[in-house]
């Protein structure tokens, strides 16, 4: 499975954001992809799975099908994301 975390960079959830994302990685050795919702390719993922809120983490299967998605604040637990990146 992949899971990727869609946020833009410079606003007031980025702190949040980059603390989850260190954190995700010290406690579990996984790197979180990151994608830029207003990049062309962030733009097409966005419009694949119906993102219009940020930020958003997003979990899919390795085919691409949509397995959860967490939108906006308060973020998931670190628990709660991992289960699908192992």
């Amino acid at each position: 499975m992949k899971v990727a975390v869609v946020y833009k960079d410079q606003t007031d959830y980025t702190r949040a954001v980059t603390d989850f994302l260190r954190d995700f990685q010290h406690r579990t050795g996984h790197v979180l992809d990151t994608i830029d919702p207003d990049s062309s390719e962030g733009v097409l993922f966005c419009n694949t799975y119906g993102i219009i809120e940020y930020p958003t983490i997003i979990a899919t299967s390795d085919d691409g099908v949509m397995q959860n998605t967490w939108n906006g604040l308060p973020l998931p637990t670190i628990s709660e994301v991992s289960y699908y990146v192992q």
